[in-house]
């Protein structure tokens, strides 16, 4: 028997943020290779299946990539429904097309659902529009991180001509960041936004300007967390109570 494997995205974190299609799945799931950092009521809906932590964190001891690509092919040679459940988007910094890759040697059927991703959770939080006439058409999404023996990309002159930016998995790379867009041009005057656990409650977020970027994230940073350029964020930057605090939570429907 040879299974399908459903590449699943988990969203920023909330699981009321999962597609139908994705909570449909994961019901069905017979095995579910997670990320570290999907939330438990999300795993909860797989309620038949066999749950196996897969996650990568930064800093930390994480599963090899080649382990989890084969452990997939197993998986899909002896079970009919298999989901690979990556945080946010599947398809977005997740290393998703090494799997992809991988399952296409194996000669093994795979389908993609789509998730909400952490950009468009972080503007959320904050109310902010990534794009907006006359201010912002641009929108780049980046990461500074390099793995191990992986080539640098350009990422900094990609961002510094965009009218917004969105960095992923770059607040403990904050003083590169910050120097690397400034030398290519970005203003340190630039507004800047750090949003911890986009669509959780325990959300918080910390504005400033591209120069004082290496001061913003305290100590206690411990979420999953994206950082926010652009001057789309002025109006958040000057607002009393908002620059270089955490913000006080902003209204988004939930309870």
């Amino acid at each position: 028997m040879t299974g399908i494997v459903y590449f699943v995205g988990a969203g920023p974190g909330a699981p009321d943020l999962l597609t139908l299609r994705a909570t449909r799945i994961l019901a069905r799931a017979d095995v579910v290779f997670h990320d570290a950092l999907v939330h438990p009521e999300t795993l909860a809906l797989a309620t038949r299946a066999k749950l196996v932590d897969v996650g990568k964190r930064a800093g930390r001891i994480s599963t090899a990539q080649g382990f989890i690509n084969r452990r997939m092919v197993h998986a899909a040679q002896r079970f009919k429904i298999i989901v690979r459940l990556k945080g946010g988007d599947p398809l977005l910094f997740g290393r998703a097309q090494e799997e992809i890759e991988a399952l296409v040697r194996a000669g093994i059927a795979y389908e993609i659902v789509p998730g909400i991703t952490a950009a468009l959770a972080a503007a959320a939080e904050l109310g902010v529009s990534l794009t907006r006439r006359g201010a912002s058409r641009t929108v780049t999404f980046a990461t500074p991180r390099v793995g191990t023996g992986e080539r640098a990309g350009d990422w900094a002159s990609a961002t510094a001509s965009a009218d917004t930016t969105v960095l992923y998995m770059g607040v403990g790379e904050v003083e590169e960041v910050s120097r690397c867009l400034m030398e290519q041009g970005r203003s340190g005057a630039t507004p800047v936004a750090i949003v911890e656990n986009a669509s959780l409650p325990e959300a918080r977020a910390w504005f400033g300007t591209l120069a004082e970027l290496t001061r913003l994230a305290p100590p206690d940073l411990r979420g999953p967390a994206t950082i926010l350029l652009g001057e789309v964020l002025r109006e958040r930057l000057s607002s009393a109570g908002f620059s270089g605090t955490p913000r006080a939570r902003v209204a988004s429907g939930r309870d």
